[in-house]
């Protein structure tokens, strides 16, 4: 699941991901005036409850906005399917000592067992 056509782009660049796509249309932002009865969030929870969904990863990006909609949606389809969430942290070339408190600490949430 993504936000906007531009993020499906830009995981379809990675030929990592061979699934399908579920398009939000933007985040929830409450100061913007958006709510998730503006977005499309009831159809992706028709769709997972309808098909043989195996999990659903949230896209989204690290931001208020991003949280607030990957939390409302997980809490959506978790009677339905496997939620994971995209792993946030440095961007590669990038040095330790440069990088914000924020970023470090999802790094260190998003961290997995070294193969």
């Amino acid at each position: 699941m993504v936000a906007d056509s531009r993020d499906l782009l830009a995981l379809e660049r990675t030929r990592e991901f061979n699934g399908r796509y579920h398009v939000l249309g933007g985040l929830i932002s409450p100061m913007d005036g958006i709510g998730p009865d503006l977005l499309q969030i009831s159809s992706l929870v028709k769709r997972v409850a309808d098909d043989d969904v195996e999990e659903v990863i949230l896209a989204l990006t690290p931001s208020v906005e991003g949280d607030t909609t990957s939390l409302y949606v997980a809490r959506l389809l978790k009677p339905f399917t496997r939620v994971s969430r995209i792993a946030y942290g440095l961007p590669v070339g990038s040095e330790l000592e440069y990088a914000d408190d924020v970023t470090l600490s999802r790094a260190l949430e998003g961290r997995r067992d070294v193969d």
